[in-house]
C-alpha cells in the first residue's frame, strides 16, 4: 500500500515524570495536591499539573509498573497507547496481562487480562513491559468497536506490525471471542492514513458499504505532485479529511487553494471532510456516493456494524 514520501511512522512516546508518594513526605503529598501542583493519576502516583490525556495514560502505567511486583504487561488499548498508536478514545482503564492471581485490593480501573502468553510475544517499551506490536492489535481489534479497532490497526500496520503474523495469530485464536470480527477489520487495515481522522472517514465509507479507497493517492499537477488522502484513482476522486491544525495561517489557506486549483485542473473532484461530518456519515456517504459511476454496488461489511 502506498506511502507518502516523508510521512513519519508512529513511535513510543518518552515516559513523563511520575512522583510516587513513597519517596515523599506525606504532608508534603497533601499540599501540592491542594495546591494543584499535583494530580493523582493512580494509588501514591502523581504528575505535574497540567497534563494531556495521553501523557495521563502514559503517567498511570508507570504508576501502576512501580507498584506491581508480580510479572505483568500492560496489554490493549494501554499498550497501543505505549507504543505511540493513536486511539480513537482515551482508554478509560488501564489493562495488563498477569499470570498471577490478583492480589485481593483490585483497582476498579485496572482491567486484567490471564492466560499464558508466549514471551516472544511481550517486549519493553522505554522501560515499561507492553505486549508487542503484532499481539497488541490483535488484542484490540478482538475487543474494541470496529472504529476504534480500525484506528489502531491502521497505525499498527504502519509503525511496523506485520498483517501476515496479525491474521496468523487470529488462526491460532480460533474459536476464541471476537476473532470473527477480529480478522474482518485487520483485513480492511491500511497503513496509508496517518492519522485517526483519515482512518475515521474511510470506516465511514467501508462501513457504509462503498468500494474500498486506496490512501495516499499521487498526483502530477503544475505544481509537483500532490497527495490525496484517499479516494478512488480510476474515477479520479479523493476524500480529503482537513483536521482543525492543518489550517494555522492564512498562508495554509493560500497553499491549500492552489493545490486544490491545480487538482482541479487534472480532472480529480475531491470531498472534504471534518470530523462534524463523522457524525452526520449518511449525509458524507451520499456526498461521495454522487461522484462516483452509477452502477457502483454497496458490499456489506459485517465486521464493521456494532
Amino acid at each position: 500500500m502506498a506511502r507518502r514520501p516523508g510521512s513519519a511512522s508512529p513511535e513510543p512516546p518518552p515516559l513523563p515524570s511520575v512522583f510516587l508518594a513513597c519517596d515523599h513526605e506525606h504532608a508534603t503529598v497533601v499540599a501540592r495536591v491542594r495546591h494543584g501542583t499535583w494530580q493523582r493519576v493512580t494509588r501514591g502516583a502523581y504528575v505535574a499539573e497540567p497534563t494531556t490525556t495521553s501523557v495521563r495514560a502514559l503517567a498511570t502505567m508507570k504508576g501502576i509498573h512501580e507498584r506491581l511486583t508480580a510479572p505483568h504487561w500492560f496489554s490493549h488499548e494501554s499498550a497501543a497507547v505505549a507504543w505511540g498508536l493513536p486511539t480513537w478514545r482515551t482508554p478509560r482503564v488501564t489493562h495488563i496481562r498477569q499470570g498471577s492471581r490478583p492480589s485481593s485490593r483490585r483497582d476498579p480501573r485496572v482491567l486484567r487480562h490471564g492466560g499464558f502468553v508466549d514471551p516472544d510475544l511481550l517486549t519493553t517499551v522505554h522501560g515499561l513491559p507492553v505486549t508487542g506490536l503484532t499481539l497488541t492489535l490483535v488484542d484490540c481489534a478482538r475487543t474494541l468497536p470496529a472504529l476504534d479497532a480500525l484506528v489502531v490497526a491502521d497505525a499498527a500496520l504502519r509503525a511496523g506490525a506485520d498483517l501476515g503474523d496479525a491474521l496468523a495469530m487470529l488462526g491460532s485464536l480460533r474459536g476464541h471471542a471476537g476473532v470473527a470480527r477480529a480478522r474482518g477489520v485487520i483485513e480492511l487495515a491500511d497503513e496509508g492514513a496517518e492519522s485517526a481522522g483519515e482512518t475515521a472517514t474511510r470506516f465511514v465509507l467501508l462501513r457504509d458499504g462503498l468500494p474500498r479507497p486506496q490512501t495516499q493517492i499521487p498526483v502530477v499537477t503544475r505544481l509537483g505532485t500532490f497527495w490525496g488522502d484517499l479516494g478512488w484513482e480510476e474515477w479520479k476522486l479523493l476524500v480529503e479529511y482537513d483536521g482543525r491544525p492543518k489550517y494555522r495561517s492564512t498562508e495554509d489557506l493560500i497553499r491549500e487553494k492552489r493545490r486544490q486549483d491545480a487538482l482541479v485542473e487534472m480532472g480529480w473532484r475531491t470531498v472534504r471532510v471534518v470530523k462534524e461530518d463523522l457524525r452526520a456519515s449518511a449525509q458524507l456517504r451520499a456526498r461521495v456516493r454522487r461522484l462516483l459511476p452509477g452502477d457502483v454496488r454497496l458490499v456489506r461489511r459485517p465486521c464493521l456494524v456494532g
